[in-house]
């Protein structure tokens, strides 16, 4: 029988399941598997196991609450084993390497932060500060102007987007940059100019949140910046 695994600790952890519920729609209980001086917690896997919001949430519910009493090794959602003699024979045959990288996250925490800028703002304050853009843009007015106008304006207004934004994501990573052990820093989408998790020593987490709430409020109008910690260090394990 296949188990759905959520989380590796050292066998000291309380590892307190009560309450929790896994993933599934009906969900089973959680129990633990013991290798050596390693512990996982796992459940039955469910046969209708899918990216789901509900499944995501207890898959993270669970981590969380784990994490709260003690370090853990937050695996990815999804991760499936043969049977609890398999998750066995990983623990044993990978104690050094869990091990260490529990005594590495011990006593720090991951943060995540994403920023979002309003893009119907962003594009009127290009029209007010850039007189190429106001220049190509009433060229192209209703569908007038020449192909080269409508390129040269779709070229310009990107590359600005793409300075501004990126100004501003270096402003928020200068700042953080000094609070933080480690990070990673994903390319920016249309969606947000910054996506970035960053390792953070318990002791300076507050600091973190203040600083980061303080650039929130710093970056201007139309700019939004979501920060979501103190979290289990899902994206260093």
């Amino acid at each position: 029988m296949s188990v759905y695994v959520y989380a590796i600790s050292k066998a000291a952890h309380p590892l307190d399941l009560e309450g929790l519920q896994g993933v599934g729609e009906a969900p089973t209980e959680l129990t633990t598997v013991q290798g050596g001086e390693l512990s996982a917690v796992v459940s039955r896997t469910p046969e209708d196991l899918a990216v789901r919001r509900r499944d995501l949430e207890a898959h993270h519910e669970v981590q969380e609450h784990l994490w709260a009493d003690g370090t853990i090794l937050p695996l990815s959602f999804g991760f499936v084993a043969e049977d609890e003699a398999a998750v066995r024979a990983l623990l044993e045959e990978r104690a050094e390497t869990f091990s260490q990288r529990l005594d590495e996250l011990t006593g720090r925490a991951e943060f995540n932060v994403k920023g979002l800028q309003d893009e119907n703002m962003l594009l009127r304050a290009l029209l007010e500060e850039s007189e190429r853009v106001r220049e190509l843009n009433e060229a192209t007015r209703g569908g007038g102007g020449t192909y080269e106008d409508r390129v040269a304006l779709g070229e310009l207004v990107a590359q600005e987007v793409q300075n501004r934004q990126g100004a501003l994501a270096g402003e928020v990573l200068a700042a953080l940059r000094p609070l933080v052990l480690a990070e990673k820093v994903a390319p920016p989408s249309q969606q947000y100019f910054l996506s970035a998790s960053f390792l953070v020593e318990d002791e300076r987490t507050e600091e973190f949140a203040d600083v980061g709430g303080e650039l929130a409020e710093s970056l201007g109008e139309g700019v939004e910046l979501r920060l979501r910690g103190p979290l289990p260090p899902y994206s260093f394990v």
